[in-house]
């Protein structure tokens, strides 16, 4: 750079200061020294202090209770059960971490009076499995063909969602949870059944705030599934691959929790913390595969994203099925989440599915499935859009479709349209649960109407308030009697069966035949770079197989 470039600000500077004598240059570099040194303490020690304050403030929110007037006067709410999946069970199986202790050396901030303190939310752990006070929630046992489980109690779990602040409780039950009367709600807070942050809800008028923890106990009933056992295909220190039954969901969803894959292998064959490396559909059966660790999770993972995993699904579709091979590359849209619905869509996901008939014997097809991608209900909605859908497919071959049943994409009537006529069609036929609903999403717009809910008996209330007060009993007898635990659980397993304030207590529901819970398609085989699991041919793609 030449001295023309230079800035004539900076080169008079550099001028006055050759200026200045030396002595006085060292004096005032060192003053300049102390004061930056200054500085720095100085706003290192506010930096510290702010810290210390925002961490004081937060750890005393977070210990802090709130006082009796929190909740009111303290005078005496797609899978129905009060807050069904609205509160949804926490992770790592239904427990909430719990605060972190206090030192002891800051003092705790105290709202103003009468003022509601609402904590900050809790740190959630993540990758925790279900563990043994999970599976002792209750029992399982064998019926008519069908696992079932005995009804138990359960705690719902969640903090305000956003849409809720600034609205009470009798608000969002009146709006989002309509399966149950108001005067259920009531009733639950008369019982102790419903808390806010730790405390038991005086008054449904409470307005809700940012953060605010949300816990409810209701009184819950799975579904049946099949009594098929689950078979172990192989198990080695890395993997463990079974066959899965039709009609068993992989994990916890909807009204589903033990009458899941990963609660019957944690309570019938010890296998926890497991890693599910792929998803089969609830209705779906054949080969899954589960990761002991997290290092051979993720090293599948980054196969399956190589497209590196071989997948070979069998079916059995109606009619004759072309003899040569097809492959499909329609997109496929997701119509609803929560109903668990897709079609093709030129908006969709791309996605790509070779078949090939395997046999035909006059009035339906056995079919080889590929499919090269892993869309939601891939191999479903191709086949319904060849004009080819599943035999017993109560989605995919459903007359809600129109009289194509959506063969070639072709669908006379709108998603909204589609959606109430799959959930009236399966409502009339009582099988709300192959899509995987619960009463409470009939009352968000599926439906014109609320699902209907059985009135309470003059006496429920106290009843209910006798049957909470003993469970409470039990439940503390329990935790002081340690010399009969088996004593203590199966006096609280049988006080469970049954609860005044639950509508589902009240209504006989027909169990539905074994064979009903079976769909047509199921997993082979899968394959890796270096390992291949196949499971047996299932009943009805055999040659010899006749229709009923």
């Amino acid at each position: 750079m030449t001295p023309s470039d230079r800035d004539p600000g900076a080169v008079g500077l550099a001028v006055m200061w050759r200026g200045v004598p030396v002595c006085l240059r060292i004096l005032l570099q060192w003053r300049l020294a102390l004061w930056s040194h200054s500085f720095a303490r100085t706003w290192g020690s506010c930096r510290e202090a702010m810290a210390e304050a925002l961490c004081t403030q937060a750890e005393a929110a977070g210990e802090l209770k709130a006082p009796v007037q929190q909740n009111g006067d303290s005078g005496s709410d797609g899978s129905g059960e009060p807050l069904p999946e609205g509160l949804e069970p926490p992770p790592a199986g239904g427990q909430v971490p719990a605060p972190v202790a206090d030192s002891g050396k800051r003092k705790k901030r105290r709202g103003a009076a009468g003022e509601r303190v609402v904590p900050p939310p809790k740190k959630r752990r993540t990758g925790v499995s279900f563990g043994d006070e999970h599976f002792a929630e209750t029992t399982y046992y064998f019926e008519g063909g069908l696992r079932k489980v005995r009804p138990y109690y359960f705690d719902f779990q969640t903090y305000c969602k956003g849409r809720w602040v600034g609205r009470s409780l009798l608000h969002v039950f009146s709006t989002e949870f309509r399966s149950q009367p108001l005067a259920y709600y009531e009733a639950a807070v008369r019982a102790g059944r419903l808390h806010l942050n730790e405390e038991p809800v005086q008054d449904l008028s409470i307005v809700l705030k940012d953060n605010d923890f949300l816990r409810n106990t209701v009184h819950r009933h799975e579904p049946p599934v099949t009594a098929e056992p689950i078979r172990l295909l192989a198990e080695n220190e890395d993997v463990v691959v079974i066959d899965k039954p039709s009609s068993i969901p992989v994990h916890p969803c909807g009204r589903f929790r033990h009458n899941t894959v990963i609660f019957i292998l944690g309570k019938e064959h010890q296998l926890k913390e497991l890693h599910p490396l792929h998803r089969l559909d609830r209705l779906t059966s054949g080969v899954l595969m589960f990761a002991k660790t997290v290092a051979v999770s993720e090293k599948i993972h980054e196969q399956v994203r190589d497209r590196q995993l071989e997948k070979e699904y069998v079916c059995r579709v109606e009619g004759e099925f072309p003899d040569k091979e097809v492959t499909c590359k329609e997109p496929i849209l997701v119509v609803s989440y929560k109903v668990g619905v897709c079609r093709v869509d030129p908006r969709g996901k791309p996605c790509e599915t070779v078949f090939q008939r395997l046999s035909y014997n006059g009035h339906s097809s056995v079919v080889q499935c590929r499919p090269l991608t892993g869309r939601t209900h891939q191999i479903r909605v191709h086949l319904q859009f060849l004009g080819h859908p599943i035999l017993n497919d109560p989605i995919y071959n459903s007359a809600a479709w129109g009289p194509s049943r959506g063969q070639g994409g072709h669908i006379p009537k709108t998603d909204e349209e589609l959606l109430r006529d799959l959930v009236a069609e399966h409502q009339a036929k009582e099988s709300l649960n192959v899509l995987d609903l619960c009463e409470g999403d009939l009352a968000s717009g599926l439906m014109d109407s609320t699902a209907p809910s059985a009135e309470l008996a003059k006496g429920s209330l106290e009843e209910l308030a006798a049957v909470a007060q003993k469970r409470d009993g039990i439940a503390e007898a329990a935790s002081q009697d340690l010399d009969a635990p088996e004593k203590t659980a199966k006096a609280d397993v049988t006080n469970q069966e049954t609860d005044p304030l639950c509508a589902e207590c009240r209504v006989l529901r027909q169990d539905p035949l074994p064979q009903d819970l079976v769909m047509f398609l199921h997993a082979l085989r899968y394959k890796g770079p270096d390992f291949e699991y196949v499971s047996p041919m299932p009943v009805w793609a055999r040659d010899d197989w006749q229709e009923p």
